[in-house]
């Protein structure tokens, strides 16, 4: 089991010290790039200049070997400057990315734009009550996703995980791996940013997938590929021979081109119209591929996607090439040129089809595999965040879930209060004041069992549990629109529960507050009929509860454990310690924090 460090100004420095290097790089390579930015005008005058002198000494030897030497250095001044201007795109880029991490230990991380607002899902049996995607949820500290497939898949991880003990731990190893080489992530990370999520995706694959010829007729085919070759040769032996016939040959098969790919533009347009809107992300898809892949990994997992990316890297080149040359359509007068001379849309969609037939069926693994290793990435970032993580025992024997020091991920280091938990095989019922921590226990528990079934890191010195599956009654509000009280809204919640516990013995449930919506007498009979209900199915879980009278049923059932939170007064303030006791609560506060408010003298 792998913990991390507990110092939290030491999680910050190593960032820190990173974000100062790159700025003093960034400093001086900025420096750099304005002096040659200048000289590059100057070399341009001279350029200008020493045409001028060519010219006006009618071309003497000494001047063209001048302006040949002032045309070499502007051209390599051009080429170290644009060199330049990546290399500091990616410096401002890492650094970018160092400050997110950073936001992420302090706290800030709730400003970050995406929240996976589009995965939320009311009915999902945890997903809102946890905070798993939304606003201020566990996919807005962690997701570090630029993909279209790298995004499903780390929300596929947190809505629906459903990993083998042996595939919980050899992801476990790879997220560890990941999580050791913080620049390599970085760098990663920055190569995956310039591609950004395109919902397009979807389609471009399906297209990609679809190895249907462009052309079938091979006798088409071959008209097709070689009558520009026929023309090429008809314009060369016009330019060497001069003959008037072979120019009126080589119009007439210049008119039949014409003809032709005016008839066939539409279709070859639409057979190419996936690659023609991908040049720039399929680069840069390259460059990621070969990054991964000239990585040293020692994980099955990042092996075997390693493995996947090697076959993926001449099939990326060569669509890549293809995507370019159809980039040509931007320029119409070379684009038109080039498809009266040469069919040019013919020449790229059966470049397209050749493709097609040798990698289409391989084609959505390959960006599948980009989409496993960017949510992996996305789980390596907790113990770099996190001044209190370890990897989880997962124990396949037993039905319980034990933690030291377990957290909420969601707080900041400095706020987080850590508990111990020992759940095997009870019913937990979490009395306590208003605000004593009933809640945040509760998502504490349940968040940490979400990030256990993901193969990642749990907030927690030491973790082990069973393969848990989670359902919670939390946040409940009522529907106006469907004439659904808050009430009924909680009995449909706890009935999904239940049903959930009954197909999946292995879940560990979580109500809070049960039926806060109904009066004292119809909430203490509820509440005590689910709970016998949960436990005849042998169901565990924790409860949480104003009613301290529900803490009775300690002496009816075996299983249930009574805890709970509390609060001291000092000095006529109240104080909160956030710690769990065994026992039920014995202090109340509602009266004083309604003197505290000025409702109640």
């Amino acid at each position: 089991m792998k913990g991390s460090d507990n110092n939290p100004m030491s999680m910050s420095e190593k960032f820190f010290t990173r974000i100062k290097q790159y700025n003093d790089e960034l400093q001086n390579h900025s420096s750099i790039f304005n002096i040659i930015g200048y000289t590059k005008l100057a070399f341009v005058a001279f350029i200008i200049l020493a045409v001028f002198l060519v010219i006006r000494n009618n071309f003497v030897i000494g001047y063209v070997f001048l302006l040949i030497i002032i045309f070499t250095m502007t051209t390599l001044l051009w080429v170290y400057h644009a060199r330049l201007s990546s290399k500091i795109s990616y410096i401002k880029g890492l650094i970018s990315i160092y400050n997110r991490h950073v936001c992420r230990i302090s706290g800030q991380w709730v400003n970050f734009a995406d929240t996976g607002a589009e995965f939320v899902d009311p009915g999902h049996s945890y997903a809102c009550d946890l905070d798993i995607v939304g606003k201020n949820s566990l996919f807005q500290l962690l997701n570090t996703t630029y993909t279209w497939h790298g995004r499903q898949a780390f929300a596929k991880d947190l809505l629906h995980p459903a990993y083998t003990k042996p595939q919980l731990e050899q992801r476990q190893t790879a997220i560890s791996e990941l999580s050791q080489d913080i620049d390599f992530s970085s760098k990663i990370q920055y190569y995956l940013s310039k591609i950004d999520v395109d919902p397009a995706m979807p389609i471009f694959i399906k297209d990609i997938k679809n190895n249907t010829a462009f052309i079938q007729s091979k006798i088409c085919k071959i008209l097709l590929l070689y009558s520009p070759i026929l023309t090429f040769l008809f314009i060369t032996g016009i330019v060497i021979f001069q003959q008037r016939q072979l120019y009126i040959v080589a119009m007439a098969i210049a008119a039949a081109q014409f003809i032709t790919w005016a008839c066939g533009a539409s279709k070859a347009r639409a057979y190419l119209s996936p690659v023609a809107k991908l040049p720039y992300k399929l680069s840069t898809y390259s460059d990621i591929i070969n990054i991964i892949t000239t990585q040293n990994y020692a994980s099955i997992n990042l092996i075997a996607i390693q493995k996947k990316l090697n076959e993926a890297k001449e099939a990326i080149n060569s669509l890549n090439k293809i995507a370019n040359m159809t980039s040509i359509q931007h320029n119409i007068i070379i684009y038109f040129l080039a498809n009266i001379f040469l069919l040019w849309d013919y020449y790229c969609a059966f470049l397209l089809q050749i493709w097609k037939q040798k990698y289409a069926h391989m084609a959505e693994d390959w960006f599948l595999a980009i989409g496993e290793y960017e949510s992996m990435l996305c789980f390596s970032h907790l113990p770099n965040v996190c001044n209190n993580t370890c990897l989880p025992i997962i124990n396949e024997n037993s039905r319980a879930v034990e933690a030291n020091n377990i957290g909420h991920p969601l707080l900041s280091n400095d706020d987080r209060v850590s508990n111990d938990l020992i759940l095997d095989n009870n019913i937990f019922i979490v009395s306590g004041s208003n605000m004593s921590g009933k809640t945040t226990f509760l998502r504490t528990v349940g968040i940490n069992i979400v990030l256990a079934r993901t193969g990642g890191f749990v907030c927690a010195s030491t973790m082990q549990l069973a393969l848990m599956s989670v359902a919670t009654s939390m946040r409940l509000a009522d529907d106006l629109s469907s004439g659904i009280s808050t009430f009924y809204a909680e009995l449909k919640r706890i009935k999904a529960v239940i049903e959930q516990v009954k197909a999946q013995p292995n879940t560990v449930f979580l109500i809070d507050e049960i039926f806060r919506g109904t009066n004292s007498i119809d909430r203490l009979a509820g509440a005590r009929g689910v709970i016998e209900k949960l436990d005849s199915l042998n169901a565990i879980g924790l409860l949480s509860t104003h009613d301290l009278e529900l803490c009775e049923l300690v002496n009816t059932f075996t299983r249930i454990k009574n805890y709970s939170f509390s609060e001291i007064y000092k000095q006529d303030e109240i104080h909160f310690d956030y710690k769990i006791n065994s026992g039920k609560s014995i202090t109340t506060n509602a009266k004083y924090l309604m003197k505290m408010l000025g409702i109640v003298d």
